[in-house]
Parts: structure tokens; sequence; C-alpha cells
């Protein structure tokens, strides 16, 4: 660097620095300018401070003045009013009119006392009707009980002209449904005639009802059904809000094994639906928002009808609850107990289930039930099965011929031929290589229902068997106070006998086949006996009566396999392909190799192909 541009460099340091301390601002000015920040933060602080005011005056009630039509019922004390059948015991209160607790009586919770779905202030019910000159709002109303019996009540809300609006409630015998009806009498003056719709604002935070949180959380959901359309619902692991287009039947508040549903007969219309997560150790899995609007006539020449359903997510309650709905409705209720995909939802509404029951009905504890059901299914999968296991034999018998046309072509260039001969060896002994495939794919929905259908059965809730308190929960027999990752706080022993089946049974199944110099194989063979492992960890918060399930499941799959290499003999079974090998004039390609043939036909012509134009395109020396 010369000595010009040092110079250079230090005039622009200098002016820099002449620049900052020219523009300096002065002490008054600096304080000026504290004191505008400290301003603006002082009016950002009172913003925030009327906002929040804002909103506790929002949330407080706005109460009539002595004009009003409802003065009298905007003031009262507290009373409740009960009505129970067989089933359940409902508990309204007059202040607002609803239902403010609901227990049912075949059910226990936890603590093994009768379970309550909601009670005080987890629920809440208000009905908005807008009038000419003010609005109700049934939450804040004090409504007098009439015509009390075990099973009907009527709240109403009496007007100081005489009129009064009613909320009917009938509890249906031996159910769980609650028949309610708004009707309006003699506020005709009070209503615009423009009005058609009332307001609905549900909210209820869903009590933790199950041993575990995590597994519980994965059947809790806000579930609706649109109208001529199958049910939807809100995401089951973390917050949301949806604004639903369609008008619905009704929107349940789901718990895994109980549900709350209100359904309307003239539908909701403008649903905004939310539901948030409630921490664990809370004692709530989520906390549940529906508001809608829905039909009201102000003459009462129209009564609004509507229904509840407190009680389980039992399917067959749920089928006939149906009946008991709406006219020309069909609710289809028993979706809120998932079943599993079209075709597995198939199997399991028509055979689990019923095989379940009917084993159900002899008394027997659910362990055995699940063992004698596990039985039944792999018998009637047996024939596919065997042969799933004879096409592997056959597979193996063949191997040292196979093993010969691999020696042959040793070459990549030559993956083709060598293809094409192993599948011709294949056709030649009559041997298919899916034979293996197909069978077990038809296995695998009979399988899957059972997956579905074991963490939705009510019936396993509470019921001990073995070392486990609880088939719908995890068991943990082994347990400690420090939360370990991935693993948590307890070891299931069912979880555990699970996954060493599974790998046992990948062992057998890697046996079955020969897995040779294939680098792919190899790797897809450690990939099966991780999975095992990435199995136990997701599971052990499972439902032990699933892990059960798998864990006969797989004992008996060895057993199975153990019997059937008993009684196949290789050597007798390649002396038996040996005596039916056909020549190739007499062989009989099924549609399956013929495709596969046809196929390798094409591949060849157009690598064929190719090598003429590379051949053609290279230049000649």
């Amino acid at each position: 660097m010369d000595k010009n541009t040092l110079v250079g460099f230090a005039l622009i340091g200098a002016v820099i620095v002449g620049f900052g301390i020219y523009n300096r601002p002065s002490q008054e000015e600096m304080t000026r300018a504290q004191h505008y920040q400290d301003s603006i933060q002082a009016v950002a602080q009172k913003q925030e401070q009327m906002r929040k005011a804002q909103e506790v005056v929002a949330a407080q009630p706005v109460l009539p003045d002595s004009t009003s039509l409802f003065f009298s019922a905007s003031q009262g004390t507290e009373q409740f009013t009960t009505l129970e059948n067989d089933l359940v015991q409902l508990t309204f209160s007059n202040k607002g009119g609803r239902v403010c607790k609901a227990m049912l009586k075949e059910y226990n919770d936890q603590q093994h006392q009768p379970l309550v779905l909601f009670d005080g202030k987890d629920a809440s019910l208000s009905l908005g009707f807008d009038g000419k000159n003010e609005n109700i709002l049934s939450s804040e109303m004090y409504f007098q009980a009439t015509d009390v019996t075990d099973s009907t009540v009527t709240m109403r809300l009496n007007a100081a002209n005489g009129g009064h609006l009613d909320f009917i409630y009938k509890l249906l015998p031996n159910s769980y449904v609650v028949d309610f009806t708004v009707q309006a009498n003699g506020l005709q003056n009070f209503f615009s005639p423009s009005v058609k719709t009332m307001s609905v604002d549900w909210k209820q935070r869903a009590r933790q009802m199950e041993k575990g949180y995590t597994f519980e959380q994965r059947y809790t959901s806000l579930t609706y059904k649109p109208v001529d359309d199958s049910f939807d619902y809100l995401s089951e692991t973390k917050d949301e809000k949806e604004t639903i287009p369609e008008v619905l039947d009704w929107v349940a508040f789901k718990n895994q094994y109980f549900s709350c549903v209100f359904m309307a007969e003239k539908n909701f219309e403008n649903a905004t639906l939310e539901s948030k997560m409630e921490q664990k150790g809370s004692g709530y899995m989520k906390n549940y928002s529906a508001e809608m609007k829905t039909a009201f006539d102000p003459t009462g020449a129209q009564p609004s009808h509507f229904q509840f359903y407190f009680g389980p997510n039992h399917f067959k309650t749920l089928l006939a609850t149906n009946d008991l709905s709406f006219k020309d409705k069909d609710q289809e209720l028993e979706d809120l107990v998932y079943l599993g995909w079209p075709i597995i939802r198939l199997i399991n509404r028509w055979f689990t289930i019923n095989l379940f029951d009917w084993l159900s009905s002899w008394g027997l504890s659910m362990g055995i039930v699940i063992l004698l059901m596990t039985l039944i299914v792999k018998i009637l999968v047996l024939p596919t099965t065997w042969k799933s296991f004879i096409s592997s034999a056959k597979m193996r018998a063949l191997k040292p011929y196979v093993d010969k046309i691999n020696a042959k072509y040793p070459k990549q260039e030559d993956a083709l031929k060598k293809q094409q001969e192993t599948m011709a060896l294949y056709s030649q002994y009559g041997v298919s290589p899916m034979g293996g495939c197909l069978p077990m794919l038809i296995q695998t929905p009979v399988f899957m229902a059972l997956f579905f259908f074991v963490p939705n059965a009510i019936e396993l809730r509470q019921q001990s068997f073995l070392w486990a308190s609880d088939l719908s929960a995890y068991d943990d027999l082994i347990s400690w106070s420090t939360h370990i990752p991935l693993l948590g706080t307890h070891l299931s022993l069912f979880c555990l006998l699970f996954s060493i089946t599974t790998v046992l049974n990948q062992i057998i199944m890697m046996k079955q086949q020969d897995t040779g110099s294939n680098p792919q194989m190899k790797a897809m063979k450690w990939m099966m006996y991780v999975m095992p492992v990435m199995f136990f960890f997701i599971f052990n918060e499972y439902a032990s009566g699933l892990s059960y399930y798998y864990f006969i499941s797989g004992l008996i799959g060895i057993i199975t396999m153990w019997i059937m290499r008993r009684m196949t003999d290789e050597k007798k079974l390649l002396a038996q392909l040996e005596a039916n090998k056909k020549a190739p004039s007499e062989r009989k390609t099924s549609g399956l190799m013929a495709k596969l043939e046809a196929l390798q036909k094409e591949q060849e012509r157009l690598q064929k192909e190719r090598q003429e134009r590379m051949n053609k395109n290279t230049p000649k020396k």
C-alpha cells in the first residue's frame, strides 16, 4: 500500500469521525427523545390497560333494566332439578335452564365412582335471542322449573307481559337421549317478524376419563356431521379452530369412550368450532367450543326440536340411538366409534363386533375373549397362510437351480438375461414368485380390523387380565418415578412380549426367504429387526389389550410356522416339482407370469435398440 493510499484512508476516517461528532445530538435533544419514547410507552401501557378493562366489562353480564320484560328473571337464586332413568342421571340448573351435570350409572371413573361427564363450570350452554329492543341470553337468566317428573322438566323464562319462553326436557326411558324443545309463547311483540334463528354457544372442558393421557388424546376430538355427508373432526393433537361452511346434523364433544352430542332437527348453520389442548396433569383433555345458528320461530307455532346424547361410545348403543332420533334423518352416530378405513370398517361392523359380542356373552374375561378371537381369526386365514408358506417352500426348494443361474450371469449387464432365465425356471416348475405375497395381502385387512377395534371397544375399559389392571390402558407392572425419554415412567410388559414375538417372527420370515448377496435385501433384513424396537417405544403408551392381542397373534404365528415346517419335507417337495416339471411346449403361463415375461421382452427390445443407436453414433476409426 503506497503513501497516497494511506493518506486517503486517513482523510476518509477523519471525515467520518468528524461527521459523527458534528451530528451527535445535544444533551437537551437526547432528553427530549427519551421523553418521547417514555410517552409512547406510557400510551401503549394505557391502551393495554383499557383493552383489559374492556375485556373484563365485556365478560360481565349486561343485566336488563327495570323496564325490561325479563327484569325479574335476571335475578334469582340457583336451584337444581334431577331427572334420571336406569342409565343416566341429569341435573338441571334454573340459571340458564340447562343441563349442568351428567352422570352415567353403569360406568365408573378411575376412582371407581359413578362416572361424571361434566359438572359445574366444566360445561355451559347459552341460547341467544334477538329482540326488537333487547336481546335474551339464556345463560344470564333464571328460569322456573315446572311440570317436573322423574323424566321431564320444563324450564320457563317468564316475561312481564305474561308471555314465556320454555325449554322443555324429556329423558327417554332406558336411553342416554334427552329430547329438548325450545318454544316461545306470547312473545310475538318482543321479536321482530324477520327473526328466524337463534344463536347457540356450547362449551365444555372434556375431562380425562382414562388412565393414559397420551393414548386417550388420540381418540378425543370435536366431531361433527354435515348434512348428507360423513362425519369429520378437528385435530386431536393440536389447537384448531374452523368455520364450517356446511349445515350440520350434530356436533359431538367426544372423549375416547364417551360423548356429549347436540343434535338439531332443523340443523345447525354458520358453525364455528374450536378445540384447544389441555395440559397433561390438569385432569382435562380438550377445551371445546361450538358457536352456531339454528332455526327459531318467535311465534311459537313451530317449536325448535333438539336432542342430547350423554353416553358411551358403544357401537350398537349408538346404532340403536339413531332410531330414537328425528324422522327422515339417519344421524349415523355409530361413526363416533372409529372402526378404520372403509373396507376395514365393514369387516369390523359385520364380523369383529358380532364375534366379540358372541364370545362376551359367555361370561368370559376379556383377556380370554381376545385370545379366542385371535385363535378364530388365525383359523379363518389358515388356508392363505398355508398357501403362502408352500409358495416360499417351493422357492427354497428351487434355490440350487437359481444359484446356478446367478453363477452363469455374474456380470451386471447380464441382469436382464438372468432375470428372464429365473422367471422361465419358475414357470417351468409352476412356481409363482408372487404366490407368497398375495395370500398375506388378503390377510392384512383382517388383522388391521382388530387394530382399530380393540382401542375403541369400551367393553375392555377397566377390565383386568393377568397383571394388567385395565386392558384399555397401558399396563405398568414395571414403573419408576423419573421420566425417561421415549419410554416415560413405565414399561408395558405386554408391549415387551409383543415386541419379542415380532422379532422372532421376523427371524423366521427372513429364514424363509433367501437374501443371498443382495445388499438391498440385507438392508431390508436389518430394517425388519429395527421395526419391532420402534414398535416397542410407540406401543408402550398404547392399550395393553392391543399389545396383548398382537403378542398372542405373534405367538400363534410362531407355533403355526413351526408346525408347518415339521409337516413339510423340502426334498420331497422338490421331487414333486421335478415330477410335475413341464416341457416348454406343455407349459401354461399364468396371467401374472405372462405379463412379467412380456415386460422383460419389452425391456430387452428397448435395450437392444439403445445399443444399436449407440453403435450407429460411434464414429468409425
